[in-house]
């Protein structure tokens, strides 16, 4: 497992991949400081977090498009298969490398609300928490682009996907509004990760939240090893 977090960390940072995603992350929080705290001349981080999940259509798609999808094409997975660890070890390693690539730069982004805290009042429990649960919202979402760049040869297509996934699960509450039934529009309501990420940077620490990010997350990265379990025995 190590191996492979070593080889894709390797792969990310000697391509542009791993900077572009922490880039576009940094980017889009320096923007959301300038709207809401600057500007606005609110002290409240969490405000930014909420106004940067959106990033995560694009972002999540660039960082995990290439993770499975690339190495099939390429028949490379092949190597995988033949090293002595198990399928979910080669998972959790690759897992692993993409929650460092997402760690570093939240590590940055958590600076911000001291930096405020200096010209403001900022709760900062607030602040933390909302980035607590926001990098749960990320790695749930990662975990969704892992396991879609496991269904294709073809990193457009992983991209592509994700994109439309990401979509999805950020307009379902707004889709949920727009269906008379009750029933659809609870469940709808409920599998949205961006709408559960709401209570955190209302104020709220939601820890059921906490607990569906991990479910997703697991759920997910037990479906890409299905899915190579798939592939390795069929050959």
């Amino acid at each position: 497992m190590v191996a492979v977090l070593r080889h894709e960390l390797s792969l990310y940072y000697h391509s542009l991949s791993g900077y572009v995603f922490g880039a576009f992350l940094l980017a889009f929080t320096g923007i959301g400081a300038l709207i809401y705290n600057i500007n606005a001349s609110v002290a409240n981080f969490e405000y930014v977090l909420s106004f940067i999940q959106v990033v995560f259509i694009i972002i999540v798609p660039i960082l995990t498009m290439r993770i499975i999808a690339e190495e099939k094409r390429q028949k490379t997975d092949q190597l995988l298969y033949s090293l002595p660890i198990s399928t979910s070890e080669i998972v959790v390693g690759k897992f692993m490398a993409l929650l460092v690539v997402f760690l570093i730069p939240m590590i940055l982004i958590c600076a911000y609300p001291l930096i405020f805290s200096m010209y403001g009042e900022v709760y900062l429990p607030t602040s933390y928490g909302s980035i607590f649960a926001f990098i749960f919202l990320g790695l749930a979402l990662i975990s969704i682009g892992m396991f879609i760049s496991s269904l294709t040869e073809s990193q457009g297509m992983a991209a592509g996907i994700c994109v439309v996934v990401m979509l999805l699960n950020y307009f379902c509450v707004q889709i949920a509004n727009t269906i008379p039934n009750d029933f659809i529009k609870n469940v709808l309501t409920k599998i949205s990760l961006f709408e559960r990420f709401t209570m955190f940077y209302n104020g709220v620490f939601d820890l059921t939240a906490i607990v569906y990010y991990i479910s997703v997350i697991a759920f997910f990265l037990f479906l890409c090893v299905q899915s190579l379990e798939k592939r390795r025995y069929n050959g």
